[in-house]
């Protein structure tokens, strides 16, 4: 009846786990992504909670061939979708040792080692975004903790008393400024901070899908007129539509110009400064004066894993410190505990599969793995500028492409129709995965390049799959207007 196990049930059980973990990274190559179409269920399971237990290794078995067998596979090669990676595999085992220590580190007198690993992993991030000054920061849940985190720091800033008196203490309304195509969790976070989510200005775009700087400058001076009080622009470096980076330089001179906090959300793109060949990507982004990155997204990391950076650490405790009597005591001065740093009390160590990664792998096993995924989207992209069916909606700048159809018709709900009905086809037998999305208002095939895994053989397998569904739905839609 209790939770424990003997010696060799533990082993017997991790063995059998490990094996089901193997054979699943095994197929990744070559998996499909999700069950055909037909065989997908989204019933709730209605099972009754169990009163008493089963025996261990027929629910491990069973519960580990229910999620593989019917289970949506991001890591698959064939995952062309959102920014979901393959895993490294020692960041799997990193985790699986995460969760046996439960290290808690929201202070360092109850964590040492782990909280001194995370601080080392945040240091080492922090130096390939160039900064020539002090910087802290701290890992977080994902991107939305840390943009939320981030907008916080920006606030305290340029508002001191807020995150004591609360914004009603702010003599005027706060204004933020973001890109028409920057991430949601821009406007969620605008919403619990209090400054509510009209607050959040979002500016058009470029051609280019990037922010337009001299609408952003019109902006802001209207705002100053109507005495509003801006106080931050958010550049985006890989938004999640496109792949698009912001111009940062000129954002940044915009910044010193206003004298507002620039924030860069590099959830995706951010992650360019491990290439020393493509860290161009992202020049200017040493003038941020915060930085969101995700190591769940492009540095191959299980979820979950975000990173919030600042150049400016004297104002994390300013926004996050708080004192209260049941935290552990020492008797020597010790660095900022986490709790003190950022939004989480108890919380998990997220930094130990990136650290332990670059410990096994080193940074140029991340300089390759970005150098071939912009490789394999240089050679995407000139793919599709031969074809017959598609083109591209905007060049791509990160292995993000928006693609249309050549004949799609000129009004925007059909061709949003065919445009859907070529990712259905594509995806109805589960094999591949890829999605529509709405760029600059235009909906666009969406379809990135993520996986570590992903050669060119799969590229080009999903080529074919789309040049028939295109040549099907448009037959289709032809066929049905000569009605």
């Amino acid at each position: 009846m209790g939770f424990e196990f003997d010696s060799d049930t533990r082993r017997q059980l991790g063995y059998r786990l490990i094996e089901h973990i193997d054979r699943f990274f095994e197929s990744l190559p070559s998996c499909a992504v999700q069950l055909p179409a037909e065989q997908r269920t989204f019933d709730e399971l209605r099972d009754s909670i169990p009163e008493l237990g089963d025996n261990a290794s027929r629910v491990l078995d069973d519960v580990c061939r229910e999620m593989i067998d019917q289970g949506f596979h991001v890591p698959s090669a064939n995952y062309f979708g959102l920014m979901n990676p393959t895993p490294t595999y020692v960041a799997v085992l990193a985790e699986t040792l995460v969760a046996a220590l439960n290290p808690q580190l929201a202070t360092l007198a109850r964590s040492q080692l782990a909280s001194k690993i995370e601080q080392e992993t945040v240091g080492w991030i922090g130096e390939r975004v160039g900064w020539n000054r002090p910087f802290g920061g701290t890992f977080t849940s994902g991107g939305n903790e840390a943009n939320f985190s981030a907008l916080a720091l920006a606030l305290t800033a340029k508002f001191p008393n807020a995150m004591n008196d609360g914004v009603q203490s702010i003599a005027g309304a706060p204004i933020l400024y973001v890109s028409s195509e920057a991430h949601h969790s821009l406007d969620k976070s605008a919403g619990l901070l209090g400054l509510g989510r009209k607050a959040v200005r979002r500016i058009p775009v470029t051609d280019r899908v990037q922010l337009n700087v001299d609408r952003l400058d019109l902006a802001i001076r209207e705002d100053v007129a109507a005495q509003r009080l801006p106080f931050c622009v958010v550049a985006t470096a890989g938004t999640t539509n496109s792949g698009a980076i912001d111009d940062l330089p000129a954002l940044a001179a915009i910044c010193r110009k206003y004298k507002l906090w620039l924030h860069v959300d590099g959830a995706y793109g951010a992650a360019a400064i491990f290439s020393d060949k493509h860290r161009d990507l992202v020049r200017g982004i040493e003038q941020a004066d915060s930085i969101t990155i995700d190591p769940h997204k492009w540095l191959a990391m299980p979820f979950a894993a975000g990173v919030v950076l600042t150049s400016h650490p004297e104002l994390l405790g300013a926004t996050f410190g708080v004192t209260t009597p049941y935290m552990p005591k020492v008797n020597r001065p010790l660095p900022p505990d986490n709790f003190a740093i950022s939004t989480q009390w108890t919380r998990r160590m997220n930094s130990l599969k990136l650290w332990l990664t670059l410990r096994v792998h080193g940074r140029q096993a991340y300089e390759e793995h970005i150098d071939r995924q912009l490789e394999l989207a240089k050679w995407f992209a000139e793919t599709i500028g031969k074809s017959d069916d598609f083109e591209l909606f905007v060049a791509p700048m990160l292995p993000i492409f928006n693609l249309r159809l050549k004949d799609s018709p000129g009004d925007e709900a059909t061709s949003a129709k065919l445009h859907q009905g070529v990712v259905d086809d594509v995806t109805r037998d589960g094999k591949q995965w890829i999605s529509t999305t709405v760029v600059n208002g235009q909906t666009v095939i969406r379809v990135m390049i993520i996986s570590y895994l992903t050669q060119q053989r799969h590229l080009e397998e999903l080529l074919e799959r789309m040049h028939r569904a295109a040549d099907r739905i448009l037959g289709e839609s032809a066929a049905s207007s000569a009605r």
